[in-house]
């Protein structure tokens, strides 16, 4: 086993910056998620840790050994002890699935093809894998084959590049499952870089985001979700309704009612954050009954997702503000239909 450390790396491409001062430890044994945008630096951090590339600035280490110092130390990707699996898994289309695991192998256990055998079996895979070649292998396979291919030879550390994009939603959960029990039979250390908030959340000890090419949060994925650095990672880490308000103490006066603050509180003006999961809504009984409790909106779209639906709801406020909302009642408001509105539990304000 072996911790990662990056500390102030920085990348840029001629005048574009695309790593700024960038600082993670994963600590060994554990798997921590890179969550990010399309352009946000993911990949490019990948290519430094695994010596694609080299950085401008900044060190990695790997179980305590400097690998990457820049201007002084880069070792070769082969000389790293690190197992990389790539977006499309990126088997050899000529070697069977076997042989394409023990690649990596001395030619002695490439001959043996004990540890082949123990590869794929660490990823789900039965021997009768072993002499399908890749195109006999469905998506997720090919995905578990390139996994067992970077554990074959026992690396300190595997980065993993969206390693399920293009599988659908049933065969990518059935994966993810393989891959967390692979890793941890091994107890190896994992980055993982994805751009799939559910994905990063569910499979990460920790999550962190990566935004402009800067580190913004890095923390655990409860913590994360229910205490975002600020009003942007709330809004990438999960959906996030965001209102205007004032705050006072450890309550927030805002279109939603007056609602406690989680956390240390602000004075003055702010942006009140709230989970759609913690709008809940009321039925009236009649029209313009406002003996429920709460704020009185109007329904004007919902949207059925099968194990919840998302409501649209326009609040009766000067600013006719609108609202997300997530339900799991089967019975629906109709669109125009009004209701009562509360906010259960904390939520966060941002100056």
């Amino acid at each position: 086993m072996a911790d990662l450390r990056c500390e102030r790396l920085a990348k840029s491409y001629g005048r574009r910056g695309v790593l700024t001062d960038v600082e993670l430890h994963v600590t060994s044994g554990t798997l921590t998620a890179i969550l990010g945008s399309s352009g946000s630096g993911k990949t490019t951090l990948l290519r430094v840790i695994m010596g694609f590339i080299e950085a401008d600035a900044g060190t990695v280490s790997v179980g305590g050994t400097v690998v990457a110092d820049a201007g002084r130390v880069h070792l070769a990707a082969d000389r790293r002890a690190i197992g990389y699996v790539a977006q499309e898994g990126a088997l050899f289309p000529h070697l069977t699935a076997g042989e394409n695991v023990g690649f990596g192998l001395p030619r002695a256990q490439r001959k043996r093809g004990g540890r082949i055998a123990e590869a794929l079996e660490l990823v789900g895979l039965d021997g009768g894998y072993a002499g399908r070649r890749p195109h006999e292998l469905s998506g997720g396979e090919q995905r578990r084959v390139a996994l067992a291919r970077a554990l074959a030879p026992r690396p300190r550390l595997v980065l993993l590049d969206e390693p399920f994009s293009g599988l659908d939603a049933a065969l990518r959960g059935e994966t993810r499952s393989a891959v967390l029990t692979a890793l941890a039979a091994d107890a190896t250390t994992a980055l993982l870089v994805t751009h799939d908030q559910g994905e990063a959340l569910s499979m990460g000890n920790e999550v962190a985001v990566l935004r402009d090419g800067r580190l913004v949060q890095s923390a655990p994925p409860a913590r994360l979700y229910r205490s975002p650095a600020d009003a942007e990672v709330a809004q990438f880490v999960g959906d996030a309704v965001l209102v205007d308000g004032s705050a006072r103490g450890d309550v927030v006066t805002c279109s939603l009612g007056v609602l406690p603050i989680a956390g240390p509180g602000l004075a003055g003006a702010v942006r009140t954050m709230i989970r759609p999961e913690q709008i809940q809504m009321h039925r009236l009984d009649g029209p313009g009954d406002r003996h429920e409790p709460g704020v009185i909106a109007t329904v004007v779209d919902h949207t059925y997702y099968g194990p919840d639906t998302v409501l649209w709801l326009r609040v009766d406020d000067e600013q006719a503000t609108v609202i997300k909302a997530r339900t799991l009642e089967r019975e629906l408001p109709a669109v125009g239909e009004r209701v009562a509105v509360t906010v259960a539990g904390e939520v966060i304000v941002y100056p």
